[in-house]
């Protein structure tokens, strides 16, 4: 089986370096949707040894960054990097902050905000990213408008001609999940009756907001049935599905990451309840650790919509862990993001799971290279030649072990193929 895929996966490559542009079956002037969360980002030049901030001291500071931030803008414009027909469908305010955000998306392309809402009256969210260079960032976020974001405001009508819609940050965004997710639910029930491949991802609520007090294990089992691909992070999973277990872990790692603490099987285990609960293709991320891939059978990836993979048996029933490649980190922001446009570039493009993982932790490697979560985005032939090149991975105890042993939970390390195999994998021999 493997030996297949492998050649299939060669022959994909040669198709794409030939072809690096191809569009899909439909030859549609929009691809893809990238809806949800926007806002503006605001980012100061700190300079070294800036401390804590003190009421009534002048800090001075360099000059402001200033771009486009969200869920939207990050995972948008990748994809419009990497050669994607896409449009962009969030909601900002006639003000000048939702001025601001639709020049900085119109200098990529006009045509990525025609399907965005400007809302009267209303406020644009913003960021203001505090990140001195010998720390992590400290974000200030006001989610202005995204908060009246609603099923009103997606454009059904333009629906019907695409071939995915791409969902991202309901967490943010108030009428997303009051009332159980209802509104999130609708949304993604008139989606997928349109034909279309859905596609939802998350991030983690903060705990004192009103976002951190819902249910959202009943907002995803209202929301998953009809969502044909869920890209979340492992965080998000945990503090969604496994509120104790993620309480202890944050405990337990202090100011520094949990990634390492979360063991194989945890991951496995979500995996299963997220497919019990509808979703055909989950992704989830796991920081440096990479993209771990599980697949529902092939009965169930048959109603995927127009972005159905080109071969189904090849990704049904699959569980695969594909490592990060090496890069030079400059920032980690807008990473996730970056990843999840290489995941959809891989379904758009017809390749097979383990190119798709390829070329979904290809993306984010050259997003952390930046400062920002775009300008390291290359085109798809530029980040191919790259990884046809021999571009490593990161193994950092060899390519037969990981930092927590996988093989000591039954993954099988393949050689050629960079991918770690899960025993719930139908491949798994």
């Amino acid at each position: 089986m493997y030996d297949e895929e492998q050649q299939d996966d060669q022959e994909e490559r040669l198709r794409a370096r030939t072809f690096p542009l191809s569009s899909t079956q439909l030859a549609l002037d929009v691809e893809i949707i990238v809806a949800g969360h926007i806002c503006l980002d605001i980012t100061p030049a700190l300079s070294e040894g800036v401390g804590a901030l003190t009421p009534g001291r002048l800090v001075g500071v360099g000059k402001a960054g200033l771009a486009a931030g969200g869920q939207i803008a990050h995972t948008g414009l990748a994809l419009h990097k990497l050669g994607v027909n896409t449009g962009l469908m969030g909601k900002v305010g006639d003000d000048l902050f939702g001025q601001a955000i639709f020049r900085l998306l119109s200098s990529y392309d006009p045509k990525l905000v025609e399907s965005m809402v400007v809302a009267t009256g209303e406020e644009s969210a913003y960021s203001l990213v505090l990140g001195p260079p010998e720390g992590e960032s400290v974000v200030l976020h006001s989610a202005g408008c995204n908060t009246t974001f609603g099923a009103e405001d997606v454009r059904y009508e333009i629906l019907s001609k695409i071939a995915l819609f791409h969902f991202g940050y309901p967490s943010m965004m108030a009428r997303m999940y009051e009332d159980n997710g209802a509104e999130l639910a609708q949304v993604f029930q008139r989606v997928k009756a349109s034909g279309v491949t859905t596609s939802l991802d998350m991030c983690v609520p903060d705990p004192s907001a009103p976002a951190g007090q819902v249910n959202w294990r009943e907002i995803l089992t209202r929301t998953l049935p009809y969502v044909d691909v869920f890209l979340p992070g492992i965080e998000d999973l945990l503090f969604m599905l496994d509120r104790p277990l993620f309480d202890k872990l944050s405990s337990k790692s202090g100011k520094g990451s949990m990634l390492d603490k979360i063991k194989p099987d945890v991951i496995s285990q979500l995996s299963d309840t997220l497919l019990e609960l509808g979703a055909k293709i989950v992704g989830i991320k796991c920081g440096h650790r990479g993209l771990y891939l599980r697949t529902a059978n092939a009965e169930a990836l048959e109603g995927l919509g127009r972005a159905q993979p080109t071969s189904l048996i090849n990704w049904s029933e699959r569980e695969l862990w594909a490592p990060c490649f090496e890069t030079q980190l400059v920032s980690p922001r807008g990473a996730g993001d970056a990843t999840i446009a290489g995941f959809l570039l891989g379904l758009l493009r017809g390749m097979q799971p383990v190119s798709t993982l390829a070329a979904a932790c290809a993306v984010g490697a050259c997003s952390v290279e930046a400062p920002d979560a775009s300008s390291g985005i290359r085109s798809w032939p530029e980040t191919l030649e790259r990884i046809a090149a021999g571009w490593p991975r990161l193994l950092p105890k060899g390519k037969s072990r990981s930092p927590l042993d996988m093989q000591s939970f039954k993954w099988r390390w393949h050689e050629t193929q960079e991918v770690w195999i899960g025993p719930g994998d139908s491949h798994y021999a």
